[in-house]
């Protein structure tokens, strides 16, 4: 700085370029920075590059054509009976064999996990937005309003969540609810108890963040509560979301599994995996006809095993410790 004010910036120069010439470089340097990727796009070229995303991601993209696309290709429709060939081992018309009606057993696999991935998915979905907006509620406004939302998350936090779900279970069977009716009450039941530890995540990340100074110039200018709330914090807690929101699903799919392996969750003649599993408490079907129990089996663990190792490397992604 010199006497009189001015602001001198030194500037390098290259000893094989004059003064004043421009560099051979700068149109790139300058393209580059122009086009600067955002953090979503530098997150999903970290997301890519990492073997165990890619494998894991492709594993969960064929289970979903697996499941929703399937069923349309094998010519059967899965509850059509044909006793004549029950339990029947693996052929080239039924490649995973037949089950005690009959029915194919890999189309049954398919719609099984149709209904499996749907319920973790939309248990998921619910759960994520009770638990965003109540969490970014509590911990916007504090007070009693935080008071009264986390005591209510402790409550149903402390109370054990598979064993809630079978008591509850029960009274559905004990009701004789409709067998189609219970896959959304299940669902319901899933986002209920998923909400609380969401809310208590996104409470947390709120209250960290509602005294940075963009929040105060948000206040400053006079935007409302609301606005406040969903266009700035929200956008912030995202990547927290997507990481909880993914593993969130492999918790769903295993409950719903659990509890139709129980026969308190999804019923016949809607198939689940948690529902065909349970042919192995059969000792017959155990021992003789493994084509009923471990296919359902095998795609549940590649499911989990895949959503759980993506969500993984997602946090990795977008945990600013683990960049370089």
């Amino acid at each position: 700085m010199s006497g009189g004010g001015e602001l001198i910036v030194s500037q390098a120069v290259d000893p094989e370029i004059g003064p004043g010439q421009p560099h051979p470089d700068a149109g790139a340097r300058s393209g580059r920075s122009g086009r600067r990727r955002s953090l979503w796009g530098e997150s999903f070229a970290r997301l890519i590059r990492m073997p165990a995303a890619s494998i894991s991601l492709a594993a969960l993209v064929f289970m979903l054509l697996f499941s929703f696309v399937g069923p349309l290709l094998t010519g059967y429709t899965g509850d059509e009976l044909n006793l004549p060939i029950a339990n029947h081992i693996p052929t080239m018309d039924h490649p995973l064999g037949t089950d005690e009606y009959g029915r194919d057993v890999l189309t049954r696999l398919m719609l099984a996990g149709r209904i499996s991935l749907t319920i973790g998915i939309a248990s998921m979905l619910l759960s994520l937005l009770l638990g965003a907006v109540l969490g970014i509620i509590a911990g916007y406004y504090g007070g009693i309003v935080d008071s009264i939302i986390m005591r209510v998350a402790d409550l149903l936090m402390s109370i054990p969540g598979l064993p809630l779900l079978i008591v509850m279970a029960a009274v559905l069977s004990e009701l004789k609810v409709d067998p189609s009716s219970r896959i959304y009450i299940v669902m319901l039941l899933l986002s209920a108890i998923g909400w609380p530890s969401l809310a208590r995540l996104i409470r947390g990340q709120v209250l960290s963040l509602r005294e940075a100074p963009y929040m105060k110039a948000a206040e400053v200018l006079g935007l409302s509560a609301a606005s406040r709330q969903f266009r700035h914090l929200l956008p912030n807690v995202m990547p927290l979301l997507i990481v909880v929101a993914t593993l969130s699903t492999a918790s769903g799919i295993l409950s719903e599994s659990a509890l139709s392996f129980l026969g308190l969750g999804v019923v016949p003649p809607n198939a689940s995996w948690g529902n065909m599993i349970s042919a192995a408490n059969n000792l017959i079907d155990f021992q003789q006809h493994w084509w009923l129990w471990v296919p359902p089996g095998v795609a549940l663990l590649i499911t989990i095993a895949a959503i759980n190792v993506f969500g993984d490397r997602l946090r990795d992604v977008f945990d600013p410790r683990m960049r370089k």
